[in-house]
């Protein structure tokens, strides 16, 4: 199911513009506009999820398979052997901003821990 009032499931549909890096009948993947590292993309379900907090039982796969096409990305980006980032945030004091879940993917950088 998709909302074309979502401005990711209306990337996914191609009817907004973004820079994909990979898409598949489950997902799509595409540069961030606003990236925060020499390497930033994110991985998107085709199907519509406001939050973690509204994923079900049936949807333990589509999440393992963002996990793995995000790794592929890594590894044709060359930041796999360095070490990359992955961050999925929930509702507005995490950060999310589109409600649609995403995996955020950043790399090229080191990163600093605590994130936030």
């Amino acid at each position: 199911m998709t909302s074309l009032n979502c401005l990711f499931c209306r990337i996914a549909a191609k009817k907004a513009a973004a820079r994909i890096i990979y898409e598949d009948e489950t997902c799509v993947a595409f540069e961030d506009i606003a990236p925060q590292a020499p390497v930033h993309f994110l991985v998107v379900p085709r199907k519509h999820i406001a939050t973690t907090l509204e994923l079900e039982d049936g949807d333990d796969a589509l999440i393992g398979h963002l996990f793995r096409v995000a790794n592929r990305i890594a590894g044709d980006k060359k930041i796999s052997g360095r070490g990359f980032r992955m961050v999925m945030n929930t509702n507005p004091e995490a950060g999310q901003s589109v409600y649609h879940i995403h995996l955020h993917v950043l790399g090229g950088r080191p990163m600093r821990w605590p994130p936030g």
